[in-house]
């Protein structure tokens, strides 16, 4: 979330993420699903935006790669114990408790549920996602040229994004957002799917 909100401060949004996945189910979700299904229409997920982070776009990293030869990649980086914390208290708790999906909202759970499959190589355990995560970094690092690639983290802030991007430095500071409090209040918008 504090990329999604540092590259719409620099110009660059609308930028697609996961809350517009689940702030636009209806339309969101069906696309999504055909790009699961091998038949992605990226015009029509990404219409109106400048940038797209987060799931589902991270799981389909290699396909955007090939379809927008000219776009700049940026890989958000943390360390892998780190990450799995995070996502383990969060979205992995959320989705991989099906009993616990709200009737509405049980495609948009379906769906991101093959993502997280996707991205992780149906990895559910510690060891296995956090492999996951070194070797999406390593296949991102090694595909992505390094003129076309940042290797960033929040904690870097401002400086190398915007000269990665070409642009001025803001002076406000850098975004710090996506608290796990911040992550369930968006999850109550997906139970009214």
């Amino acid at each position: 979330m504090s990329l999604k909100l540092a590259l719409e401060q620099l110009g660059f949004g609308p930028c697609h993420h996961m809350i517009e996945v689940i702030e636009n189910g209806d339309a969101q979700v069906p696309l999504w699903n055909e790009a699961l299904a091998g038949r992605a229409d990226f015009e029509a997920i990404y219409a109106g935006y400048g940038a797209a982070v987060d799931w589902p776009t991270a799981a389909f990293w290699q396909e955007l790669a090939a379809a927008y030869p000219d776009a700049k990649v940026i890989l958000s980086s943390r360390s892998a114990e780190s990450w799995y914390n995070s996502i383990s208290e969060t979205i992995l708790a959320t989705v991989w408790d099906e009993a616990s999906w709200p009737p509405p909202a049980v495609e948009w759970f379906r769906m991101v549920s093959k993502v997280l499959e996707r991205s992780l190589g149906g990895a559910r355990d510690r060891d296995g996602i956090i492999a996951a995560f070194e070797a999406h970094e390593a296949a991102v690092k090694t595909a992505i040229p390094t003129e076309r690639l940042l290797v960033h983290s929040a904690k870097d802030g401002w400086a190398p994004l915007c000269a990665f991007l070409d642009v001025p430095v803001p002076d406000e500071p850098y975004p710090r957002t996506n608290t796990k409090e911040e992550f369930f209040e968006h999850m109550k918008k997906a139970d009214d799917l």
